[in-house]
């Protein structure tokens, strides 16, 4: 078995792949017709979205997310945390947490994507 992705559920997903597209440089990789689901090219585990409307349909009840009291949080590595958390913010992300040198080296930054989504933007480890 792999790990193969992660869906978020979110009020608009064309929005919100316009946003880490801005924000973090990645590309789309689709966007359905419907405009309910879509993903991000992120390498071998893909990033993807379905809107809440679309899940509450399917009989879920997904919660809005909240970053001041996150359940998990994205990770994205660079090695200039400070520039992409400018890219980040001038996108519309949230700032969270200005850039903090670790004790174990990494440098880590935090901010909430529109959708209120808790992301990491660190420096490689070690």
């Amino acid at each position: 078995m792999k790990f193969k992705y992660s869906i978020l559920y979110v009020e608009d997903v064309s929005c919100t792949l316009d946003f880490y597209t801005a924000a973090f440089g990645m590309q789309k990789r689709f966007l359905h017709e419907s405009g309910d689901y879509g993903e991000l090219e992120t390498g071998q585990t893909t990033l993807a979205f379905a809107a809440i409307v679309l899940m509450t349909q399917m009989g879920k009840s997904p919660a809005k997310a909240d970053p001041a009291n996150p359940v998990f949080e994205l990770a994205f590595e660079t090695d200039d945390v400070a520039a992409a958390l400018t890219q980040a913010i001038e996108a519309g992300a949230q700032l969270v947490q200005e850039p903090k040198q670790q004790s174990w080296g990494q440098t880590i930054a935090y901010v909430s994507d529109p959708n209120g989504f808790l992301i990491e933007i660190c420096t490689p480890i070690g």
